[in-house]
């Protein structure tokens, strides 16, 4: 069962493979070349880790052809999306909300590559089914 700690351990764990990831490659790179390097630091890691996770849409019951990708999902639990650009925008935060609550995931980490240092370009995210877990 997930609690606030699990939930929060899996995430510090994927910062400090972000962090891993940034500190041997540095910025500027394209963010699929982050996606696939953050992937494989996590499996190194002993991290469950899923790449371009596909989530069925469905608008009034229809569902929609193009399906929404989830660049990582991490045992289950916790979202990333990788992003290398110049500025973190409030749309990036509004879209991994969105994420978030379609499938009912506890917790999303935005992390953008483009920048001095991870933790700057960090933002981490929780939803209402977050609160719901037991603390521990």
């Amino acid at each position: 069962m997930n609690t606030q700690k699990y939930v929060n351990d899996i995430a510090y764990k994927v910062v400090g493979c972000a962090i891993e990831v940034h500190n041997y490659l540095g910025p500027g790179l394209l963010e699929s070349i982050y996606e696939e390097s953050l992937a494989e630091e996590m499996n190194r890691k002993g991290l469950l880790v899923k790449r371009q996770v596909l989530v069925p849409i469905f608008y009034k019951g229809v569902e929609i052809t193009a399906p929404l990708r989830i660049d990582l999902l991490v045992n289950d639990a916790v979202i990333v999306e990788v992003k290398a650009v110049e500025n973190i925008l409030p749309i990036f935060q509004a879209q991994l909300l969105t994420y978030l609550k379609l499938t009912d995931k506890p917790k999303g980490l935005l992390i953008n590559f483009n920048c001095e240092s991870v933790t700057q370009g960090l933002v981490p995210l929780v939803t209402n089914e977050f609160a719901k877990l037991p603390k521990s």
